[in-house]
């Protein structure tokens, strides 16, 4: 029995990351956000993992979309910088979103969860891009380095609330996802906890 669920474990994650990879494809910016934040609803499937198969499953949700889209798109600068830091944004908002909802465990849960990786997320995006991954992509575009008050604009003026509002729009469907689908999810949960 325990081999059986660890089997359609990894056949749902396989799943969830193709779904993901293609959510990943309809992307698309949000105005007046500059033109290279673009949202995707992605994390949804990761999330999803994350909250019935626990964060491991969520991470690896995450880690496989990001490798299809890697090898299907490819990568302007030649080096997956935008990859890695899409994967760490989606390890930054469903590890606080498993976290509290595996807490509580109720809509309210979930919620709360959203909001607190909505916040980890947007904080340390901006943290993240301002120290790695901006300065990696000028480096490897060859491109001159945003630096002074045109880096801390794009971070404060964009990225930040770029984020903020990303949060916000998967929260929404989020929370009416969990609510149309919350037997499934309690089922699936109570499956996989019970073989753990």
């Amino acid at each position: 029995m325990k081999k059986n669920v660890k089997l359609q474990s990894f056949i749902t994650i396989g799943m969830l990351s193709s779904i993901s990879f293609l959510l990943m494809l309809f992307n698309f910016p949000i105005p007046p956000f500059p033109a290279f934040l673009e949202v995707d609803f992605s994390d949804m499937p990761a999330l999803l993992a994350a909250i019935t198969m626990g964060p491991v499953a969520g991470i690896l949700v995450e880690l496989f979309k990001n490798v299809l889209d890697w090898i299907f798109s490819g990568t302007p600068t030649g080096v997956p910088v935008g990859h890695i830091a899409n994967f760490v944004t989606g390890i930054l908002f469903i590890l606080p979103v498993s976290f509290v909802f595996n807490r509580f465990k109720t809509v309210k849960g979930l919620i709360g969860g959203l909001a607190a990786g909505t916040i980890i997320m947007a904080v340390g995006m901006s943290i993240l891009n301002y120290a790695i991954f901006l300065p990696m992509y000028t480096y490897f575009l060859g491109m001159e380095p945003v630096v002074g008050d045109s880096l801390y604009k794009m971070i404060i003026a964009g990225i930040l609330p770029f984020n903020i509002v990303k949060g916000i729009l998967i929260t929404i469907i989020m929370a009416l996802l969990f609510t149309t689908m919350r037997k499934w999810i309690n089922n699936q949960r109570s499956m996989y906890l019970q073989n753990n």
